[in-house]
This record gives C-alpha cells, structure tokens and sequence, in this order.
C-alpha cells in the first residue's frame, strides 16, 4: 500500500464509535515494504503527544534498519550508535554506558524538584537465523531480532522524541528518562549494568512494554504483581573412576546417575515446595560418554529453573544443592553445582499499572486494555523493580486477521508495525498523566 494513499479501515476489537480506528493491512500478512499509516486519536487535542505522520513513517524505517542489523548483548555498537546519532539531531544530549553499548538521555525540565519517569527499551538481538522473506529480514547470520527488541527500542525513541518536542513547547512538566538498555538476553542481565552507571538515579518509576503475539495490535496487557517468572541456570557435572559396562559393581555408574538426576531433581522438587509457587527445572542438555561399552568417568546436566513465586525462587538454590547430594550420595558419584542466578519475576506496582490502564485509556479507551497472564519467561526489568516502583505492559503485535501470531523466539517471528505507534502514544500519555 502506497502511505500516501488511504486504505480501508478496520475498527479495533470491541471499539465503539469514538474508537480510534486502524489502517488494514493489505496482503501479505504483514505490513509491506510501504510504511502502513498511522492511527490517529479517538479524541484529538485531547492530550498532546500524538505520534505525527511524518515520524511514524521515520520510526517504521529505523525499526527495519535495526531488524536489518541484528547484534547480541553487549556488541550493540551500531545500535548504540543509530539510537545516538538520532537523539543528538533532536537536540538532546545521550550518554553512552560505560560498556560502550546502551545509552540514557534525560529529556523535560531538570530543574523542577520531581523525581524523573523512566522509559526502557531492551535493545540486543537472539542468536536464531531469520527465517522471514520479508525485505527487511537480517542480514547477519545466525542473528535475529525475534523478540521484538527492535520494536522496543523504536518505541522509546519515538517517544523521546515527541516528549523533546512537547518539552520545547512547555508541556512536558515532569523529567523523563529514556534508558536503552543492552544485553537483556544474557544473564543475569544488562539491566544491572544500567543500575551500576547511575541509570536509576532521580528516579522514583519505570516504565517498559513487551512485544505479545498472543495480543492484536492496538491493544495491550496489563497484570499486577508478577507478570513474568524468575529465570536461572545451571551446569552440573558427574565425576567417578569410570570402567568396564561388565562390571558396574567396581565402579561409579555415572550414566545411571545421570539419568537418576534428570528424572528425580525435577520431581522431588514439585514435592518439596508449595505447588503456587511454580517452581520448574526443565534439562535442556544431558552428555555421557562415547562406546556402549565403557562406564563414563564423565557426565554433564544443564537446565533453567524458572519460579512463579519471589520467595520460592530465592530458596531454590540451597534446595537443588540438597537434592543433588541426596540423589547422587546412592551412586557415590563426585559433583559440582554452577548455579547461574538469572533474573527474579517482574512484579508490577499497581499506581503503575494503573498509569499504563489511564494512559492507554486516554489514548484509546478504556477497552483497548485486557487482562494478562502470568508467563513463565524471564526478563531482566525485573532488577529495576528491585530498586524502584514500575511495571511492564505487554504490547499487542498480532495483526487483526491473524487469529495466532508468530511466537516469540523463533525465526518467522514479525510484528503488525502499527505497533510502533501505540507504544509510542502509551508512554507520551503516561509520561504527562504521571
């Protein structure tokens, strides 16, 4: 569809008549080469800070630019360095993390006494391969940006620059921050990189939002108190003299220990805690030996442990400790424990969740907004809400003809860009409700 030619319209999920309304996207599935055209307020003038024409246009192209340059955690170096040069032609001042890769950038008056709103975007890639055909598909291989970071960090930029605007004209009344964030695939996360560079400082709330297939673009999800899980991993490995399969007796059969551990660790686990707290230990690897004949004198477990409950998952490494000792002291079997701590849940504050619900609501109405799931991934915003109050909001990217979107971390993984703007708005709404 040529963007400057209007198409038909299709209203959003259980709108009424004053509903915003969003552009269709014609075939393919999702949004062309051309830049679809911006959804415009149910009510203009209402609240300043509706996302222009012009920037959307802008804010789709620099989304595919980064879709286009997939980098990992930490190597975010042209990322890092478009999202600066960008800011800087605004007017504003970014400051680079001391890594190198991630920035922040203060925008509104500095001066007023009121502690600052944070905006944050993830902005690394996953190390998949794209499967997509689409024009904009990676060009780096064995990298992807199949989590929707991309469209995070385009999110917060495009609201940076509406609020800088809105700043220059005087209604912007609050400081807002704007924190892109490198390596929130890794853990425990670059979230704690942030928070070791000052990034909280000033701050008194946070804000972020998350790509969700599961949601029709023009929508988002909110929950209170956990939204996502608590995620670690660990490494653990078996040692023993090893041997002849003739004669198990002389000594330590590891591949049977092995195969003891990833039946009984999982299970005695669901026993020993409170069911409600969702505590999960899935293997993703087990390696033994190398002839049908020998006993291994070598062998090696890793898995993540994920946890519903904040409480549960801070016990959970003394508790996998104990276990291992009880399973293995049967086989006499020598071990070691790397238990990597990854991220707790992200527990959203409820004045915040209620900031998005109004700010979503201004923009859209009221019944824009559905409930959400607790989801069992973990994600490193989780740290920020350790220092200070905040809340994710899960932003719909299905579009409105798909009845399933395409899941999270896999190659085919793409978005309904309309998207763009929706986030864009929620968080210029919230940054002047707060």
């Amino acid at each position: 569809m040529n963007p400057s030619t209007p198409g038909p319209s299709v209203s959003v999920e259980g709108a009424d008549p004053a509903a915003r309304t969003l552009p269709h996207a014609e075939p393919p599935r999702y949004p062309s080469e051309s830049a679809p055209l911006p959804v415009q307020s149910p009510v203009p003038g209402l609240l300043p800070g509706s996302l222009p024409e012009r920037l959307f246009a802008e804010l789709v192209s620099f989304r595919r630019d980064v879709h286009m340059h997939p980098e990992l955690g930490r190597q975010e170096f042209r990322t890092t360095g478009l999202i600066k040069a960008r800011l800087e032609a605004s007017g504003l001042e970014p400051r680079v993390l001391p890594g190198g890769t991630g920035l922040l950038c203060d925008i509104g008056p500095q001066d007023t006494g009121r502690p600052r709103l944070a905006l944050r975007a993830d902005i690394d890639a996953l190390p998949i391969p794209d499967t997509k055909t689409v024009g904009y598909r990676s060009t780096v291989p064995g990298r992807a940006h199949a989590c929707g970071h991309d469209v995070h960090t385009t999110v917060v930029l495009g609201a940076g620059l509406v609020l800088a605007e809105l700043a220059r004209d005087g209604l912007l009344s609050r400081p807002v921050r704007l924190v892109f964030q490198p390596a929130e695939e890794m853990m425990p996360g670059g979230a704690l990189d942030v928070i070791k560079a000052g990034g909280l400082d000033g701050v008194d709330r946070i804000l972020a939002l998350h790509c969700d297939p599961k949601v029709e673009v023009g929508r988002i999800g909110l929950r209170q108190g956990a939204i996502t899980s608590a995620c670690d991993r660990l490494e653990l490995s078996l040692d023993g003299p090893g041997g002849h399969t003739a004669r198990p007796h002389l000594t330590t059969d590891l591949v049977t220990a092995a195969a003891r551990l990833a039946v009984d660790l999982p299970a005695v686990l669901a026993r020993r805690v409170d069911p409600r707290a969702g505590l999960s230990l899935v293997w993703g690897r087990i390696q033994s030996g190398h002839a049908c004949n020998v006993v291994p004198q070598h062998a090696e477990l890793e898995g993540t442990v994920r946890c519903l409950e904040h409480e549960a998952w801070r016990e959970a490494p003394d508790l996998i400790h104990e276990v291992i000792d009880q399973v293995t002291s049967m086989y006499g079997a020598k071990w070691e424990l790397t238990y990597h701590r990854g991220v707790p849940p992200v527990v959203n504050e409820a004045d915040s969740v209620e900031l998005l619900r109004a700010a979503m609501g201004a923009r859209y109405g009221g019944h824009t907004v559905e409930d959400t799931e607790q989801s069992l991934g973990g994600e490193d915003f989780s740290w920020y809400l350790e220092q200070v109050p905040g809340a994710l909001a899960r932003l719909g990217v299905r579009p409105p003809h798909e009845s399933t979107g395409r899941d999270l971390h896999r190659g085919d993984f793409d978005v309904d860009e309309r998207a763009i703007a929706v986030g864009v708005e929620l968080f210029t709404a919230a940054s002047l409700l707060d």
